[in-house]
């Protein structure tokens, strides 16, 4: 049996292959070249026509997590997830603001950002600046990188004393306590799994037995690390939920287990996918919205009456697991 700290004897397979693995320097000059089309295309009238129906098209849809491991003092806890803003393609800082002005009249008590804040130039950080002084959370603001903010390499030096600037806490194989109501929450984060070194053992370092737990992975398929450390909830995104879909399938898969959108369960943990805010390559999406998640913590057992319900505002409990990670 591992303990709470240990790895589980288990470790999340590295992505592998053309469009999921990790980028060699002819890929980044050719995602370069895509994210120059980008630019491009969003001065046109046809570019921004496509770029502000996305905007509009974002929901923040009301999610609840009820378990018997959440205590009663962390019942009503309210956490916003944000992830794959991709800011600087398709989104400038005047989008930013407004949808940071929407994350702001929820009123959550945390905002967590899910990694690729940025497309593939640093610079487009500076978009965040105005947004970031909107947010006033009660118990702070903390973000992981993903696999674009490594755009330029491992080192992502800028990038973390940037937001750390901005009052958001970056956990890089991290974790951090939140009291909220005589209660408390292991908060933890991990590198990017495709282009960073994930350390998971860190990242609970510190952690209290039994103590609820909440962890940020940009990439999904981390949640087969971490289900078997037993962590309440996984907050993931990178897939954009397939960003194109037909007939209910994406084309394209980013997740070996088949992670791509919406509730995930394994045993008592639970993995949340998020469709993200931008888009990459071009601004479509397609049967793939893009939301910003409000999830609220629920102490207790869910009830017979709750069994069953699949959708965006299910318990997470209660939905069906998604791939056997046995």
């Amino acid at each position: 049996m591992s303990t709470p700290n240990s790895p589980g004897g288990r470790h999340a397979p590295k992505p592998r292959g053309p469009l999921s693995g990790r980028r060699t320097p002819l890929r980044r000059a050719f995602a370069e070249t895509l994210a120059n089309v980008n630019r491009v295309l969003d001065w046109l009238p046809i570019g921004r026509w496509l770029h502000r129906r996305i905007r509009r098209s974002l929901v923040m849809p009301e999610l609840q997590l009820q378990s018997k491991q959440i205590g009663k003092g962390l019942d009503g806890l309210r956490i916003a997830f944000v992830s794959d803003v991709h800011a600087g393609s398709f989104l400038d800082e005047n989008d930013l603001c407004e949808i940071f002005g929407r994350i702001a009249d929820a009123r959550p008590d945390l905002v967590l950002f899910g990694g690729d804040l940025v497309n593939t130039r640093e610079r487009e950080l500076l978009l965040f600046r105005k947004p970031l002084q909107m947010l006033r959370p009660r118990y702070g603001m903390f973000a992981v990188p993903g696999n674009h903010d490594h755009f330029w390499g491992p080192d992502i030096g800028l990038w973390t004393a940037f937001l750390q600037d901005q009052g958001v806490t970056v956990l890089l194989n991290q974790g951090q306590r939140i009291e909220h109501d005589g209660a408390s929450l292991w908060l933890c984060g991990v590198d990017d799994l495709t282009e960073g070194q994930p350390d998971l053992p860190r990242a609970l370092a510190g952690r209290r037995h039994g103590e609820p737990t909440v962890l940020l992975s940009h990439h999904p398929d981390f949640f087969f690390e971490a289900a078997a450390v037993d962590i309440n909830l996984t907050l993931a995104g990178h897939t954009h939920g397939g960003q194109i879909r037909v007939r209910g399938k994406a084309p394209l898969h980013h997740s070996r287990f088949g992670y791509e959108q919406g509730w995930f369960r394994e045993n008592d943990c639970c993995l949340y996918v998020g469709r993200g805010v931008g888009v990459t390559v071009l601004p479509i999406r397609i049967d793939a919205p893009p939301e910003i998640p409000m999830i609220t913590l629920r102490s207790g057992v869910p009830t017979s009456a709750h069994l069953g319900a699949i959708g965006e505002a299910s318990y997470a409990a209660d939905v069906p697991a998604g791939s056997s990670l046995g």
